[in-house]
């Protein structure tokens, strides 16, 4: 039997995944990627911000220590950004070198440059920075489009990496700002917030809504906001950004309403556009949808059966996590593991993070879209306040909400916000996934102290 050849186009976490997989499967896999190995996750996205707000967060921590018996610590003049700039690089290096040494290990040929098809089983690979840069002429039995995302940048704005930025300028910035206006309180821009405000920055929020995280429970939103308010970030609610007016050292968003903010720096975080233009998709025969991306089936297929995708791409939800499940499918499904016994992705029990300060977690249904749509639940709240290990750690901020049927008991969703809650969500993500009841959570008998012991208190 001939061996099924896979072309993945893109390194990300969805890329990489599906060349590993597949790899590991018995498949020759090619896999072509213009910039790094681990996509914009590891070099502009994801790991560089989490590496950012583990210093934030450390430099956050050291102000609450008297609670904990020391001398409150560090001051935000004492971080030191090019050490910062270096530790990124290391963090973001290290993850590189990790995923480059088992697609090694496992065959997969890693080509840099980038790829175009030609038709529907070829494509050409152009601007390799290796092997000569000559272009070369591929054939494969299946593909996959890991190419993932840009940020979006308004016609309004004009980004300049020193003054407008993009999220991409920001790993650090060339300098400490002053003064910064994130336009945008999605997840990203909220997270900004928190990683600024605490290395020192003054900061300012437009709020296009009246509530940050607007697709978040409104109590976990309005939560983080008080703890915004509470460090001095201004909030500008109800104001959709129009204009930015760059002025010498400085900057001023102008918004719909009238008002206008004037900082240091202006930060854009409103969203991202898929990249799928340049990759010839036409010539394969592969639509796209009108923002750009490529829709697919539960299979992650496109209208072209052997051409997937997966990723941010996809039009699915923008998780690394998502991804990497969505490489795993797809390349089970090329190689034939979809006739055996096989789970397709359940999109709305995917477990997603925010990571301000305090955390920000939740799972599977909401407790709003379930009274939107007439849907009975059963909701406990537990705050951290009530557990012991909060107390311990002198941060008893937050709380852990769980969704249940009423009449099942089976967990339906649930959200964390405080310390922890990105690893905290776990737990309810597995109840979630796995169909289990609230008793079941109840009669787990947890470490104590821990904060964990809060889920098995909130299925009471």
């Amino acid at each position: 039997m001939a061996t099924t050849t896979v072309l993945v186009v893109g390194g990300g976490p969805g890329g990489s995944q599906a060349a590993s997989r597949a790899a590991s499967l018995g498949a020759h896999v090619t896999l072509v990627e213009r910039e790094v190995v681990g996509g914009a996750a590891h070099l502009w996205d994801c790991i560089p911000s989490k590496a950012m707000i583990a210093t934030a967060g450390a430099l956050s921590f050291s102000r609450r220590m008297g609670g904990l018996g020391f001398t409150a610590g560090a001051s935000p003049s004492q971080v030191d950004y090019e050490a910062l700039r270096q530790r990124i690089v290391d963090v973001t290096a290290r993850l590189r070198r990790s995923v480059e040494e088992l697609l090694a290990s496992q065959g997969v040929r890693v080509i840099a440059g980038e790829a175009s098809f030609t038709g529907p089983h070829s494509a050409i690979v152009t601007g390799r920075v290796a092997e000569g840069g000559a272009p070369e002429e591929l054939s494969f039995d299946a593909a996959v489009v890991c190419t993932g995302s840009r940020p979006r940048v308004p016609e309004w704005a004009v980004p300049d990496g020193e003054r407008v930025l993009t999220t991409r300028h920001a790993y650090p910035p060339p300098e400490p700002p002053e003064h910064l206006v994130v336009v945008g309180s999605g997840v990203t821009g909220v997270e900004f917030v928190h990683m600024f405000s605490s290395l020192g920055s003054k900061v300012s929020l437009i709020v296009s809504r009246q509530h940050v995280l607007p697709h978040k429970d409104a109590e976990v939103a309005a939560a983080l906001e008080e703890e915004l308010l509470r460090r001095g970030v201004a909030l500008y609610k109800g104001a959709r950004a129009e204009s930015i007016e760059r002025a010498g050292a400085g900057v001023t968003v102008h918004c719909d309403d009238g008002r206008a903010v004037s900082a240091s720096h202006v930060l854009l975080a409103v969203g991202s556009v898929p990249n799928s233009d340049r990759l010839g998709l036409e010539r394969a025969g592969v639509e796209v949808d009108k923002w750009g991306y490529l829709p697919i089936n539960h299979h992650c297929q496109t209208n072209v059966a052997h051409i997937y995708a997966a990723g941010d791409v996809s039009g699915k939800l923008p998780l690394s996590s998502v991804a990497s499940m969505q490489g795993r499918k797809v390349a089970e499904h090329i190689m034939g593991l979809h006739t055996r016994e096989h789970r397709h992705i359940d999109y709305d029990k995917a477990a997603s993070a925010v990571f301000t300060e305090p955390e920000i977690a939740d799972v599977g249904l909401a407790e709003a879209e379930a009274f939107a749509s007439g849907r009975k639940i059963r909701v406990t709240k537990v705050p951290f306040a009530a557990t012991a290990k909060a107390l311990i750690n002198d941060d008893p901020r937050g709380f852990v909400k769980i969704i249940s049927d009423p009449f099942t008991g089976v967990v339906l969703g649930g959200c964390v916000v405080g310390n922890q809650a990105s690893e905290l969500i776990s737990v309810i993500a597995l109840a979630v996934t796995a169909g289990l009841r609230v008793t079941d959570l109840l009669e787990s008998c947890l470490v104590h102290p821990s904060l964990a012991e809060a889920i098995a208190d909130a299925a009471e």
